[in-house]
């Protein structure tokens, strides 16, 4: 039995206005080529098959033509509902895609006998129990008692989550017996395990109750496939329970690490192959930290650069973390006369971390009394970020107003 673990695609993603619709084709193109080589036997998603709730159409179109090459491919697909997605839109094509040899799964709230089931492989045998856990919503485990306290409600919440973990698991070894077959039990999950990394594109999806998720909560399943975090990583040094992490980068700092999938071989209940395949990269993105001197250089570095390196002739998106003592108020004419003639596009522009808290620092040991409202208003907006014209647009209009409103209030202490 061979199993293809990814998650959090989160198509439709709009990524600084521009559109990931090109590398979550290339990805799926990429992952059915995977089905095909490997003889795949089931592919999960474990949550964010989509960014939204409300996903534009050529997002769904891609989904839907995904699940129609996966039964061209005679192979599994397990769609878990994820914190973005919207569990009417995943439920109003279960009932056509199960008869794809699709399994959707869209929230806790189905009877949970519809929660567990067996996988079969490609000759129709059954192969896995999997114990098929979404994104778990509070209201779906849970029932609110009056009085409790903020720490009694993530502890009731955490308590809920490991007891429905433990149900299925108990409905999934009854099925393993009563089969009598020497069948895997997988088990899968889409939330925030205890002491995992997270990076900018991760929506807290446990706001006001619960932070993270023990690891020791999870049942002794043969493989839990999570989704939700877009780092891949181990959790709990449990080799068997695994962040695979997002296809493509969802954010700039995710770009330190490969993106993969988890191929998962059984034998029998046996695990014989636990192996990362690495995702190609779709999209060229790049960040580049330093003062401008050094970002100056770097950017050099792309005009010279030989097409060889980016076959497409695809622009890489850039982040500029710029580390300045100055405010630079012509910073975004800085660069764009930088980029002239760079196969690149500025996606993101933003002062350095440390200078961010060098400023927040000299705040908190500075006084009102010590400052002219001309510096309160250039500090303040020396802690944002703009990045696109409407934006610079707007920063402009702003201070405008800024310096009538403060002409006007000289003008009538002079008149005073």
């Amino acid at each position: 039995m061979k199993i293809l673990h990814t998650s959090d695609w989160h198509l439709g993603q709009s990524f600084f206005t521009k559109s990931r619709k090109d590398e979550h084709q290339g990805f799926i193109d990429w992952l059915l080529q995977q089905v095909a080589n490997e003889q795949i036997d089931a592919v999960i998603i474990a949550g964010d098959i989509f960014d939204t709730g409300t996903p534009p159409s050529y997002s769904r179109e891609m989904y839907n033509q995904f699940v129609v090459d996966m039964q061209k491919l005679n192979c599994v697909l397990v769609v878990l509902g994820g914190n973005h997605d919207s569990v009417s839109t995943l439920n109003e094509s279960k009932q056509i895609l199960a008869c794809l040899n699709t399994f959707v799964v869209a929230s806790t709230g189905i009877s949970i006998d519809e929660q567990v089931f067996t996988i079969p492989d490609k000759q129709g045998q059954p192969a896995a129990i999997l114990c098929a856990v979404p994104f778990i919503r509070a209201r779906d485990v849970l029932q609110s008692v009056a009085g409790e306290t903020g720490l009694q409600k993530r502890q009731a919440l955490g308590e809920a989550i490991k007891q429905h973990y433990q149900t299925l698991y108990q409905i999934a070894l009854t099925k393993k017996q009563d089969s009598g077959l020497d069948l895997p039990i997988i088990a899968t999950g889409h939330l925030t395990a205890l002491g995992v990394s997270q990076s900018e594109s991760v929506r807290d999806i446990y706001i006001g109750t619960l932070d993270g998720f023990a690891a020791d909560g999870f049942p002794p399943a043969d493989y839990i496939a999570l989704g939700h975090i877009h780092k891949p990583q181990i959790v709990a040094k449990s080799e068997h329970i695994r962040y695979c992490g997002s296809p493509i980068p969802l954010s700039f700092d995710e770009l330190g690490k490969a993106k993969q999938v988890m191929l998962v071989e059984f034998d029998g209940a046996r695990r014989t192959s636990l192996q990362p395949l690495e995702v190609p990269i779709f999209q060229p993105m790049q960040v580049i930290k330093g003062d401008l001197a050094a970002i100056e250089a770097a950017l050099q570095a792309f005009k010279h650069q030989p097409l060889k390196t980016n076959p497409a002739d695809l622009p890489c998106w850039l982040c500029l973390e710029v580390d300045s003592q100055d405010y630079l108020s012509d910073l975004q004419q800085r660069i764009q006369s930088m980029i002239e003639g760079a196969n690149v596009e500025v996606l993101q522009l933003r002062r350095s971390r440390n200078e961010r808290r060098q400023l927040l620092s000299q705040m908190q040991s500075e006084t009102l009394a010590e400052l002219t409202p001309e510096d309160v208003f250039a500090k303040r907006l020396a802690m944002e970020t703009f990045e696109t014209d409407e934006q610079q647009q707007t920063l402009q209009q702003v201070r405008q107003r800024f310096s009538q409103i403060l002409s006007v209030v000289e003008h009538q202490e002079t008149d005073a």
